[in-house]
């Protein structure tokens, strides 16, 4: 879903999804509903020894109120639990994209994690520290706050309950979540970085299967898309750090193809078809008239390439116009910039000049040599 910038601070973008817009009203209405009051304020008067009056607490619009301000109140905590990853991230010099609110709560998108343990541990606990910091405030806040504030004072008590459970479930060991990453954190003193990201991955894994479970159980739908999250985010990540392994210490240059079959922009889609099955090279790199590289074009974009007269329409109407690297890049890092634009297919240069063309067959070629490479060191 879209997100929308709100404002900045310290330099990051604060987002809210569109899904956190639907999902409040919902959130307000069930913190404010009657029972729910009751409830809150039975735990409030446990946590802190301060008691209510709860019909004032339930009289006319009071409870939208509450659950308006409580709702509200539960996001912006989450903005400083993630405010408190971003700062010490920051402090070791890493950059934020940006800190995004949804439904689940937030994310901070860091543009690259670090993989010293030390690191990762101290990014990953700063943020239930910081929520366990909010917890102290907003409990501070019920003691001082005088008995007239009734609305108020249950709003600040709910909200130093609610910001010690965020704290105590983001430390539950469900990688990738703050405690999954402080296991992962404490595991890579003892393993390889992508060791201690699949042990973390797989019992981040379990807990996903765990809270699935629970969640039909129980009919809560937001244990069950927080397991679907965890699942998918788990798995992505411990494939990426597979990727890293297998990349590491590879440029570009080393994994591209040098010498690319290239068809003229001019020519007509009839005739490149003709000699895709001449050639059987998949990727083409397109060339003006003079020889210049224009972009790319694959199979793939000759089978969507649209309904027509193939024999007067050109390669130039169905090429892509793809980045263009230099071929000294890191690959890894050159595969996560190409992600982002939505495909991996890049002209490559070096020093200014033509040095050939990457496309996903090369990094799969790549890493097809670089297992069987490891296996057979392995064994």
């Amino acid at each position: 879903m879209r997100s929308y910038t709100i404002t900045e601070i310290w330099d990051i973008p604060i987002r809210i999804n569109t899904s956190l817009l639907l999902f409040l009203p919902i959130l307000a209405w069930l913190i404010g509903s009657g029972q729910q009051i009751e409830l809150y304020a039975g735990f409030i008067e446990g946590f802190t020894g301060v008691g209510f009056d709860l019909a004032r607490l339930r009289a006319g619009s009071t409870p939208w109120l509450i659950g308006i301000a409580a709702a509200v109140g539960l996001f912006v905590s989450v903005t400083v639990h993630e405010l408190g990853h971003s700062w010490v991230a920051q402090r070791y010099g890493l950059e934020i994209e940006s800190i995004t609110l949804w439904i689940l709560g937030g994310i901070a998108a860091l543009t690259t994690f670090p993989k010293e343990w030390d690191r990762e541990f101290w990014i990953a606990i700063a943020g239930p520290v910081s929520s366990l910091l909010v917890t102290a405030v907003c409990y501070a806040g019920v003691l001082l706050l005088p008995g007239s504030f009734q609305v108020s004072r249950f709003v600040v008590g709910w909200l130093a309950i609610t910001n010690v459970v965020l704290a105590g479930f983001n430390l539950l060991p469900a990688f990738p979540m703050d405690g999954g990453r402080v296991l992962r954190a404490l595991l890579a003193r003892s393993y390889p970085y992508g060791t201690a990201t699949r042990i973390a991955a797989r019992i981040g894994v379990g807990f996903a299967f765990l809270f699935a479970i629970v969640g039909v159980l129980n009919f809560q739908i937001i244990l069950l898309l927080l397991a679907f999250f965890i699942y998918g985010a788990a798995t992505t990540e411990s494939k990426t750090v597979l990727l890293d392994e297998l990349l590491d210490g590879i440029i570009v240059g080393d994994i591209m193809t040098g010498d690319p079959a290239t068809v003229a922009a001019s020519t007509t889609v009839e005739d490149f078809g003709t000699r895709l099955l001449r050639d059987r090279r998949p990727v083409h790199l397109v060339t003006d008239d003079d020889g210049t590289p224009v972009g790319i074009v694959t199979l793939d974009d000759l089978k969507d390439a649209p309904r027509g007269d193939h024999s007067s329409m050109t390669v130039r109407e169905i090429m892509r116009d793809v980045p263009r690297i230099d071929a000294t890049a890191d690959a890894f890092d050159t595969l996560v910039q190409l992600q982002g634009m939505g495909g991996i297919d890049a002209i490559v240069e070096r020093d200014g000049t033509l040095a050939g063309v990457l496309s996903e067959a090369d990094y799969a070629h790549a890493m097809t040599i670089q297992r069987g490479f490891r296996s057979g060191v392995g064994g």
